[in-house]
């Protein structure tokens, strides 16, 4: 559905101060992705147990005694996510008409989406693979990305994390792209999403945390105010918002993931393992922000960010398959399993970036932008 375009005050004009290289593309954002990309991809493959557990055919502690741990804390490569979402957002939505960032929205995420849809359905269809699909019914609600809400199964197990980005852009269009981006108007809707949180937290409603989603709104925050550093260079109330976003969001995810040692957890992860994983994060981001890493502008950084999406999209319940074939079927110890996992993974997202992305992206831009 085409979003309609909303009449909007033009903004202040504010200088922009790109310290990307190469025509102020941020390579070093690119490969960033990537890195985080893969720590979940790690933690899908060794740092949980569950249904990898089926593919390892055991615990994947047993195949990997000295990593298993650290690739539990690969999970927050979500978190790291979610900031760098923050920074390319602001920096896309920046100056767009409701139409158009919506257009760019819808074009970014659902070409490559369908396509993991339907090849984890073709592929759980198979009789070796060994796993169920979900309903006719719940597959195609799964198409509209609005499967959470809706009480469907889920055919990715990764897609909680697109319903959280959708409900960003909604936010963010309603309160910044609509009435007009502003260094000011940014500065606000960071500030009242921060204490939307904490009080949503606080009152223990429903429907608020459901659009408020306190257990991630600081990341995205934090990921803004390292686009108004960007942007507009060092400022106390920029550097304010990001100290804020990561002392909150530093909370919600020792909240959320951390637990006493007990032999009923699959692994443990320390706290102050958490905040550094997240302190490296936005200290990374931070880097890339204030044109630290210029340096980091080789030619094939553009295509690995490119490689990140559909690669998250496919790499969790495929990768299972492809596990379970190499090491179990074939006999392939596990670190070569792993490896060749995670490089077929990236083929596949290569192919589907060539075959889909590129083909269908601009299509489908241009048929919503108009």
């Amino acid at each position: 559905m085409t979003a309609p375009t909303l009449p909007r005050p033009a903004p202040a004009p504010e200088p922009v101060r790109s310290r990307g290289s190469s025509g102020g593309r941020l390579y070093a954002l690119d490969g960033l992705r990537l890195i985080a990309a893969l720590m979940v991809a790690l933690y899908h493959y060794g740092g949980r147990g569950g249904e990898v557990g089926r593919a390892w055919g055991g615990s994947p502690r047993h195949q990997f005694p000295h990593l298993s741990p650290a690739f539990a804390y690969g999970c927050l490569g979500v978190e790291i996510f979610f900031v760098i979402s923050g920074f390319v957002i602001c920096m896309s939505g920046w100056g767009r008409s409701l139409r158009s960032f919506f257009a760019s929205r819808a074009a970014r995420l659902y070409p490559a989406y369908w396509v993991a849809i339907a090849l984890v359905t073709v592929v759980f269809a198979l009789p070796w693979a060994g796993y169920k699909t979900v309903s006719a019914s719940d597959t195609l609600v799964n198409l509209t990305m609005l499967q959470q809400p809706a009480g469907a199964q889920r055919v990715l197990g990764v897609c909680w994390t697109l319903w959280a980005e959708l409900r960003f852009y909604v936010l963010f269009a309603l309160f910044v792209v609509v009435p007009g981006a502003t260094r000011q108007r940014v500065v606000m809707f960071c500030s009242v999403w921060t204490l939307a949180s904490v009080i949503t937290t606080a009152s223990h409603i429903e429907l608020l945390r459901v659009v408020v989603m306190p257990e991630y709104s600081a990341f995205f925050i934090g990921g803004i105010g390292l686009y108004l550093l960007h942007r507009f260079g060092h400022s106390a109330l920029s550097w304010g918002i990001v100290l804020m976003s990561f002392l909150v969001g530093q909370h919600y995810a020792v909240a959320g993931l951390w637990h006493p040692p007990g032999p009923h957890y699959f692994s443990y992860r320390s706290q102050y393992a958490i905040i550094a994983v997240l302190a490296a994060g936005y200290a990374m981001v931070a880097a890339i922000a204030l044109g630290k890493a210029r340096w980091a502008n080789w030619s094939w950084l553009p295509l690995a960010g490119a490689l990140t999406y559909p690669f998250y999209l496919v790499h969790e319940h495929l990768g299972w398959v492809v596990i379970a074939l190499l090491h179990r079927r074939l006999g392939i110890p596990a670190y070569g399993t792993l490896a060749l996992t995670l490089a077929l993974m990236l083929t596949l997202a290569w192919v589907i970036h060539v075959c889909v992305e590129r083909r269908l992206t601009p299509l489908l831009r241009r048929s919503l932008d108009g």
